[in-house]
């Protein structure tokens, strides 16, 4: 059920996202009376699972989930299609258009993307307000783990500013981190600036989630208990635990890593309850878990800013541009030869897989509309940039082609285009095939 309802998520984002980019290109190619002969979603090679044929465009669905695509007459596109270019140039034709509209149709696309972008992170802002883990109220250091202390990170260190800037929202921080070149600490009472170890930064991407090398420290204090038989133990909700077989325990990250490495053992454990000491002894489970919890506390460190409609206008644009910047500075990890970031980076099923919903503890998986809406933002967004990319078989190619027209005064031989646009489109096949195959080579040696 939780694989169906990603599946569906994905497709509905996808589809969204697809349907809007193109209508980006079809709305200003029918303003400007241009002939649209197909308009599709997903490609549709030798057949289609629908489609329809309204005034002189056909309407369909394809059969090959990769995107979807718009066919206007008279232009050098995906489809080679270049027999009708060997007639002379049609007025309904793209390429009998000024150049300044062939670019406003290039265009469209990407700029549909920013914008649904936009309004989409405007209205989240606007209804559901953004909330955010304060690092500023939490008193207590970070807990750095083997990998944070491979950065350069050490046990107190209180973290002030990451490459010069601060940065209070443990969500960001954390990548903020992975992406910087230095951190200034408060390390015994001095600031301290180290540069990032990209060693540590490598550690990093071999973990299943990067970003858990950062993480706050609290009180071991019992919120939750989910297993009877820690219940019946003695523990109880309130409940702070000092110590184990001896060893005192500050912290809960503390507590955790203990009863992780104590699978099947039984534990001595003192706890405060009421002021006094209080010793138990807990079974721990093979699988290294009491059933217990203690994080409802941290919900004092977390804050919600709403927004006006007017300001939620203002902060679209700039959580767009936020999202942007931090997947394009994502490269220096993905390139970067200690890294190797490109190990982590996956195509539609590692997408899917990682697809947010929301888990009740019944078991039961429904939809995180909140989640959905931000990532179809995000990717919306990271499609207009990668479509801007000047690449052949890509709307930033056809623009490049375009803006060289206008700038020199005629227009690149149509020969040229064709090549070039032969050579984009084997290069982004050859792209996609790569990315999926790097998906399932992934779930066949169990690296997914």
């Amino acid at each position: 059920m939780e694989l169906a309802i990603k599946i569906f998520q994905f497709i509905l984002s996808i589809s969204i996202l697809v349907i809007l980019h193109e209508l980006g290109h079809f709305l200003p190619a029918k303003y400007f009376k241009t002939k649209v002969e197909k308009f599709y979603l997903f490609f549709d090679p030798y057949f289609s699972l629908v489609k329809k044929k309204i005034g002189e465009t056909e309407y369909g669905i394809g059969w090959l989930p990769f995107g979807g695509y718009v066919k206007i007459a008279g232009m050098v596109d995906e489809s080679m299609d270049t027999e009708q270019l060997k007639q002379p140039a049609q007025p309904w034709e793209f390429r009998a258009k000024p150049a300044w509209q062939r670019l406003i149709i290039m265009l469209g696309g990407v700029t549909v993307n920013f914008f649904l972008a936009w309004l989409i992170y405007g209205c989240l802002s606007f209804f559901n307000g953004e909330t955010s883990f304060d690092t500023a109220k939490v008193d207590a250091p970070m807990n750095y783990t083997s990998v944070a202390k491979g950065m350069g990170f050490q046990d107190g260190d209180k973290i002030l500013k990451v490459d010069g800037k601060t940065q209070n929202n443990l969500d960001k921080l954390a990548l903020d981190v992975l992406l910087s070149d230095e951190i200034t600490v408060l390390r015994n009472g001095k600031e301290v600036t180290f540069p990032t170890n990209d060693d540590g930064k490598a550690m990093a991407f071999r973990d299943e989630n990067p970003r858990a090398f950062l993480t706050p420290r609290f009180p071991a204090v019992i919120d939750s208990i989910y297993n009877p038989k820690t219940a019946q133990a003695g523990l109880k909700v309130g409940d702070q635990v000092v110590a184990v077989d001896g060893k005192k325990i500050s912290y809960y990250d503390e507590f955790q890593e203990t009863v992780r490495n104590s699978p099947g053992k039984d534990l001595k454990v003192d706890v405060v309850r009421g002021g006094a000491i209080q010793p138990l002894v807990l079974s721990v489970s093979k699988e290294g878990t009491l059933g217990l919890a203690s994080y409802k506390q941290l919900t004092k460190f977390y804050e919600t800013k709403h927004f006006s409609f007017g300001e939620s206008i203002g902060r679209g644009f700039t959580r767009s541009i936020e999202s942007l910047t931090y997947q394009v500075k994502q490269f220096k990890l993905i390139f970067n030869k200690k890294v190797q970031g490109y190990k982590k980076v996956g195509g539609p099923l590692a997408i899917i897989k990682n697809m947010p919903v929301d888990k009740a503890r019944d078991g039961s998986v429904s939809i995180d509309w909140t989640a959905f809406w931000s990532f179809t933002a995000m990717f919306s967004v990271w499609l207009a940039f990668l479509n801007l990319i000047p690449i052949p078989g890509l709307d930033g190619g056809h623009v490049i082609f375009t803006l060289y027209e206008m700038i020199v005064g005629k227009p690149v031989p149509q020969k040229i285009l064709e090549n070039a646009q032969m050579v984009g489109v084997i290069f982004l096949l050859g792209l996609m095939l790569l990315i999926f195959g790097a998906d399932i080579f992934k779930i066949i040696t169990n690296k997914f």
